[in-house]
């Protein structure tokens, strides 16, 4: 991109309000030469300790417990992102586990009881930021399910429903209220499988097989069948959003739009992990090709388009890093249950994209071992932004390289129908 153009797009977008954004656009042109590859645990550290500064910089606000939503050029600090917040429990129980950091355990418990004290009555959770006003979405209360269930398996106790009188952070109520989640995404859901109310702008999306999943594992481990039936409906319908060539329709944030490689992970993972626990070779088999896809459309050096049109057609001059982070995990997962194909090599091209991309300077920034939504940072997806899904994706990757964690753990699927 000409300077010119980008500074065009600087002064409709955002304010150069410090000395501070000089410094982070002037790194970015500079990648990523001027960002060396270091050992995996060196990412690691840093990955996380940014994550413990966006939980720590809500305290003294009504939103403590949470984890900020990231940090932009417009905003700087956001609030707590409670879809987020939600799925990061599962990146620290991982990382309290393989880093030997106790204290990550009691960070992942202060975001379960701050998702808890914001839960409607309906079971769902509050979108967007979970202001007053903020309606529940589908995909969003699916993603908290993913960490209250990490929540109830770290944490011991009981899967029976626990009594009015029970302590609100006992480990029993983490999976009561993804239960309760789970009830309120079956009232929701058509009767052909798919979610059209209380949706991202009301519109269908198929990466929801990610929210699919959560029911799916809220389902096995209450042994609530209907949760289970309502997670196979999803897929069914998703299934018919899948293309000849293995792309999925309806499955950007608005009508018309090409997905990012943000949400085609999305709906792959929870294709494939859905897959798994149910034995359905076919949801396995639909991630693979998929998956395949975007393995033929990676650069040498790593890179992967942030975006794709119909027949994976590459758009954009940008790369989505949360994508191509969450890319990698799904190509990581098909070599760990031996699916055939090139996936280790593409995963080691990703992880050297992403360490190249990742700022780890000591300084203690808000860009300082976080991941920024896309590279350049003017990119589609998420621009002038450091979204926190986009280092939690990261770590989990460097988790999984470097230990034999899988982010969320596997549980036991139901028997046989």
């Amino acid at each position: 991109m000409k300077l010119s153009r980008m500074r065009a797009m600087l002064n409709a977008q955002v304010k150069i309000q410090s000395w501070r954004h000089w410094r982070v656009l002037t790194r970015d042109l500079a990648r990523p030469s001027s960002q060396p590859e270091r050992p995996n645990h060196i990412h690691l550290e840093a990955a996380i300790e940014w994550l413990i500064r966006a939980q720590d910089i809500r305290n003294g606000e009504v939103d403590a417990g949470g984890v900020s939503a990231g940090w932009t050029f417009a905003d700087g600090w956001l609030p707590s992102y409670p879809e987020t917040s939600g799925y990061i429990v599962e990146t620290w129980l991982a990382a309290a586990r393989v880093l030997n950091r106790e204290t990550l355990r009691l960070r992942a418990r202060r975001i379960l009881d701050w998702e808890l004290s914001i839960q409607c009555e309906s079971g769902a959770f509050p979108g967007h930021f979970g202001e007053s006003g903020s309606e529940p979405v589908i995909f969003n209360t699916g993603q908290i399910m993913h960490g209250l269930i990490a929540g109830h398996l770290e944490f011991g106790g009981p899967s029976s429903m626990p009594s009015p009188s029970s302590s609100p952070s006992s480990s029993s109520t983490y999976l009561e209220a993804a239960h309760r989640a789970g009830q309120w995404m079956l009232e929701k859901q058509d009767p052909d499988g798919c979610w059209r109310r209380s949706t991202h702008n009301n519109i269908p999306h198929t990466y929801n097989t990610r929210a699919a999943w959560a029911l799916l594992r809220t389902g096995i481990l209450t042994g609530d069948t209907a949760l289970i039936d309502g997670c196979r409906l999803a897929l069914s319908w998703a299934e018919g959003q899948v293309t000849t060539s293995g792309w999925f329709r309806s499955n950007g944030f608005r009508s018309g739009d090409n997905p990012f490689t943000h949400t085609i992970a999305y709906a792959m993972r929870g294709f494939l992990e859905a897959g798994i626990l149910l034995g359905q070779e076919k949801y396995i088999e639909i991630a693979r090709v998929a998956a395949n896809a975007l393995v033929e459309a990676q650069r040498e050096d790593g890179f992967l388009a942030g975006e794709f049109g119909g027949g994976w057609r590459p758009q954009g001059d940008y790369c989505c890093l949360t994508g191509l982070a969450q890319t990698a995990l799904v190509w990581r997962r098909l070599d760990q249950i031996g699916v055939e194909g090139r996936w280790s090599s593409a995963v080691e091209r990703a992880l050297r994209f992403l360490k190249r991309n990742h700022a780890v300077s000591g300084t203690g920034g808000p860009e300082d071992g976080s991941l920024a939504g896309s590279v350049p940072l003017w990119g589609r997806y998420s621009r002038f932004e450091y979204p926190n899904w986009a280092t939690k994706f990261f770590a989990d990757l460097l988790l999984m390289m470097v230990s034999d964690e899988i982010i969320p753990p596997v549980i036991i699927p139901p028997p046989p129908l």
